[in-house]
Order: structure tokens, then sequence, then C-alpha cells
């Protein structure tokens, strides 16, 4: 088995668990997270012995230090970590609240803040790691009623090329995934049908994109077939978008 320990936010239920489940089919040790322990048992039978579960709201620094620190008394370092957790609520933007907007922020873009601070210092003394920080489509199509949440994603590229140039000198790679429409819990929540078609008549691809998809490109950003990128941003989202 390897000895490769990867670190995921939000790791209970839609990107995060596909996430999750890849990495231990890889032979990879898992730190999965979420605000409720309970909600990562079914993932913890899997594989005992390479499943830590830790609790952590991601808005609270305190969690991500703890979490941190259980994972490296765990299993001795951390290799990777997938920035995941992240919420999707819509509201126009005339009836916004600023509570609204600041819950997006503290989620979606904050999160990661408190992450990479608690993560990155191990990283620095091991001088590699690979780091996934989740933003999304949106950021390139610009949508009505999620302009917290666009503003949010825009927040994490940004972040994301800041710190790969600032970490690069400690072989640490930081690149971005904008997954587009993926078929999940969350997505069937918001989306109506007609409009799940209608971003799959925006798509080349004429099949849903899959949480599995995304697994697949975080791996790739996560092992030595990416040593040669850091700072860049890279879509999952079957051809709707093409930069």
């Amino acid at each position: 088995m390897s000895n490769i320990t990867w670190f995921i936010t939000g790791g209970s239920s839609g990107y995060g668990l596909a996430l999750a489940r890849y990495a231990l089919g890889r032979g990879y040790n898992v730190v999965a997270t979420a605000r409720s322990i309970a909600k990562l048992t079914a993932l913890t039978a899997i594989a005992p012995d390479r499943v830590l579960a830790q609790k952590l709201d991601v808005t609270v620094t305190a969690d991500a230090d703890n979490a941190v620190k259980a994972a490296v008394a765990r299993f001795g370092r951390i290799d990777v970590l997938i920035n995941n957790a992240g919420i999707y609520p819509r509201q126009n933007f005339l009836e916004m609240t600023e509570q609204q907007w600041d819950e997006m922020q503290d989620i979606n873009l904050k999160s990661m803040f408190h992450s990479m601070k608690a993560v990155l210092p191990h990283m620095v003394a091991q001088k590699s790691g690979k780091i996934v920080n989740i933003s999304s489509v949106t950021f390139h199509l610009g949508m009505a009623t999620l302009s917290h949440y666009v503003a949010s994603k825009g927040g994490v590229i940004g972040l994301t090329r800041s710190l790969a140039r600032e970490m690069g000198p400690y072989d640490i790679h930081i690149n971005c995934i904008t997954p587009g429409a993926i078929k999940t819990a969350a997505e069937a929540s918001v989306v109506t049908d007609e409009q799940a078609a209608q971003f799959l008549a925006s798509q080349s691809l004429q099949r849903r994109i899959m949480p599995i998809d995304v697994a697949r490109v975080c791996l790739f950003l996560s092992c030595e077939l990416s040593d040669g990128m850091t700072g860049q941003v890279l879509n999952v989202d079957g051809g709707w978008v093409m930069h």
C-alpha cells in the first residue's frame, strides 16, 4: 500500500466523497473532514486503517488546526490537500443580505485560507506537496443569481495563483479545478431538470459530467504526472468553456 496521504475538506458527499473513495481505491491514506463525523462513518468503514475521519467546520480556524495535527499524528505527513468544501445557494443580488454574502465567502473562500494556513507549514518542512483547490466554471461564465458564489470562486483562482508563486521554491504545487455542471445530489437540490438539460446542451460532450471525472483530474494534479504544473486552472466541464 502507498504511504501517500490526502486531506480532503467536505469529504462526506459530492466531489469530496468521490475523491475519498477514489484515493482509497489507489491505496492512499485519506483524512476526510466534514462538519459531522457521523456523515463519514460509511467512508471509514471502507478501510479503517487508512481513513481518518475528522470534524471540521471550515469557517473555524481551530478546527482546521486540530484536523491537520490529528492527520500528521496518524499518518506522519500530508502529501495532498484537496480544498473541496463549499456551498451553492442562489439569490438575486438585490435581495441578497450581507449575511448571505459573508457566509458564501467564509465557506467557499476563507475556508481555504484556514486549511492552507494549517497544512502549508508541514509541506514547507517536507519541501513537497500538492494542493488542488476546487473553484467553478461559473467564474468564466458569470451567472445570474450567483454573484456571491461566482465572486467566491474567482477569489479561489486568485488565491491559487498567488500562492503557487509563493510556494514554488518549496516544491509545492498549487492548482485549481473549475468543474462545470456536475451531477450530484447537491446539484439536484438547486437545479431543475430543465436547467440540467440546458447545461448539457451547452457542453461539447453530450453526457453528464460526474464526480468521478473531477476525482480523476484531482489525481492527475496530485501525482508526478503534473510535476511541471502549478498555478493552473483546469476546466472539467465537458467542453462547456474552452480557454
